[in-house]
Formats: C-alpha cells, structure tokens, sequence
C-alpha cells in the first residue's frame, strides 16, 4: 500500500502545547453545557466535575489512540483519516462512560434509566462533535485540493510559455552541431526527447534519480550551447535514496541556475548536491550572482514557484523549496521528507 508521507503533518500538530490546552479548554466548556443542559442531581459543582472528568477523559484517550497509530496511519489517505479519527473518538466515549458507571455507581446514586439517558446523552454530544469536525476536515481538504490544482494549472499556463525559448536554443545548438559534431548533435536531439517526453506527461511522481537524470539531461544540452563557459559539479551520495518528487520539480531549479546565473557570465557553474538526515533528503542546487550587483535576478519565478507549489502539494507541506543568497551565490533548497 502507498505511504501518504504528508499524513504525519497533519497529525503532528496535536501532539503540540496549543492543541492540546485547545483540546482541554474545550472539553471543560463541553462539561459546562453538558451539567446545564443535563438539570441532574441537587449539586451542580460535583455534576460539572465529574462530567469535566470523563469529557477529558474521552479526549486525552482518543489523542493517545491517534499518537499510538501515527505510523499505520500514515498510509491511509487524509480523507480516511478523519472517519477513523471519528470511529475512535465514539470507542472512547463508550468505553470511558462504561467505566465511569461502574466506578460511580455506588457514590453517585441514580436511577438506572438516569444513568442511560446521560450516556446517551453523551455520546449523542461525542457523535455530533465529532460529525462537525469530520464536516469541517473535509471542506479544508477539499478546499486545499481545489487550490492547489488552480494554481498547478496556472503555473503549467505560464511554463508553456517559457519552454519555447529552451526548444528554439537547443535546436539551433544542434543545427550548429549537425555538420561539425553529428555525435553530439544526436545525443542532444535524445536528451531534448527525454526532457520533453517527461514534460508532456503531464503531473506525476518519480523517483529522485529519474529528476536527477533529467536534470543531468538538460545540463549536458545546455553544456553543448555554452562550451567552457558551463561547468558543473555533481556530489551525489553512493547510493540515491528512494523518494519520490514532482516529475519536472528539481530540473527547473537547475534551468534557473544557468538562465539567471551561467547564462549572464563569462564563465559559471552550477553545483548540485544531495544530502541526507535522518527525516529528510536535501537537494541544494547553487550558481554565482550576476553581475553588477551581486543580486539574485528578478527575472520570472515561474520554475521555482512551480517546484515549491508541487513539492508542498504532494508532501502536504512536509516538503519545501527554499532560496537564500550566500558568499556570492543562489542556493535553492529542497528538502523532501524520508518515509519511516
């Protein structure tokens, strides 16, 4: 079965400080309405105190259900998410209340028809609650999702306007080969082939080599057009490991490096390196500044913009692409998470 790695984003925030105190002023707020809704019993403080019990009790328990499975979780899909999370939010508001009867009903005397009204009651309150939350998990989902595809057709929009300019430049590199080079002319019209099979293929996932390979690809086109201007240094450990990224998601970091870098010099390189730690794999891609200034160029973003919406996309957020300027260079960042 598919590991969704960005399920462990969305659970992670419930284990945090905030969330938590959220949680236990809630469930105390749950009590209030519970003891004035209710009308039980001549002493409301010690109604209010035992309900505030079981409430925190039901909430802390489902907590702790979702943190023990937090890693079989991880490879079912958000939306599923939310119905176990309901299912077990039901289980504990059963099984507390079972146990508050038979721990209570010898110091808190009711009828017995009492003490199936309130349970009902009760777990009529967890049902609901837990109804509404799954209502409103499921339009963020789905709201997310519709934002993410208008902005992947929107990026996809503008990319095809750019990919031309590529297209026209490699066919006159490999004009100018034909007669002179015809080996390299030919190794070019292959890895401009691969580069455009993959762009046509529309959305998908990869494996991290397979983009690297690409990334290799269009470096050794822009290589042929550049000549010695172009060097490029690639440190890659021994072995890739296996995750996957947006299809066309790292080679775009790489097209900006020379078009904004290289492109403007007499002479550049582009540095490519992967790393690994324990929760993720670091894709650093740098090139020098431009000159007069110094300054990254402020020309389109579309190829980083691009990387960074897909990866967050498809990471739910785990993943990201960030750009910083150090000693003289752009560095951009990739940083995709390791699935345990």
């Amino acid at each position: 079965m598919p590991e969704f790695p960005g399920q462990q984003s969305q659970l992670d925030p419930l284990w945090q400080a905030p969330v938590l105190i959220s949680v236990i002023l809630a469930g105390e707020g749950l009590a209030v309405v519970l003891t004035l809704a209710t009308g039980i019993g001549e002493t409301p403080l010690i109604h209010f105190g035992l309900l505030s019990l079981i409430v925190q009790w039901v909430a802390l328990l489902t907590l702790g259900w979702l943190y023990l499975l937090r890693k079989p979780l991880r490879r079912v899909r958000p939306a599923h998410v939310a119905y176990i999370a309901l299912a077990l939010l039901v289980l504990a508001s059963s099984l507390v209340s079972v146990c508050a009867w038979w721990v209570l009903r010898h110091f808190w005397s009711l009828p017995e028809g009492e003490w199936w009204a309130l349970f009902v009651r009760f777990l009529g309150v967890s049902v609901t609650v837990g109804l509404l939350g799954l209502a409103a998990i499921q339009n963020h989902l789905r709201a997310q999702q519709l934002a993410v595809r208008a902005k992947q057709s929107e990026l996809q929009a503008l990319q095809a306007r750019i990919r031309p300019h590529f297209l026209f430049n490699t066919l006159n590199t490999g004009a100018a080969l034909v007669h002179e080079r015809p080996e390299e002319a030919e190794r070019l019209l292959l890895d401009l082939a691969d580069l455009f099979r993959a762009a046509l293929g529309g959305p998908r996932q990869i494996p991290l080599a397979d983009e690297l390979s690409l990334a290799r690809r269009y470096l050794e086109i822009e290589g042929l057009r550049f000549g010695e201007r172009l060097t490029v240094h690639w440190h890659l450990p021994r072995e890739l490991p296996a995750v996957t990224v947006p299809a066309l998601s790292i080679q775009p970091l790489v097209e900006n490096a020379v078009r904004h870098g290289v492109e403007r010099l007499p002479h550049g390189d582009v540095d490519v390196r992967v790393t690994t730690t324990p929760e993720h794999v670091i894709v650093r891609i740098s090139n020098p500044l431009s000159p007069p200034d110094g300054t990254a160029s402020t020309g389109h973003q579309v190829g980083l913009n691009a990387s960074q919406v897909r990866i967050e996309a498809m990471t739910d957020g785990r993943g990201s692409v960030q750009t910083q300027v150090d000693n003289g260079r752009f560095i951009a960042t990739v940083r995709l998470p390791v699935a345990h």
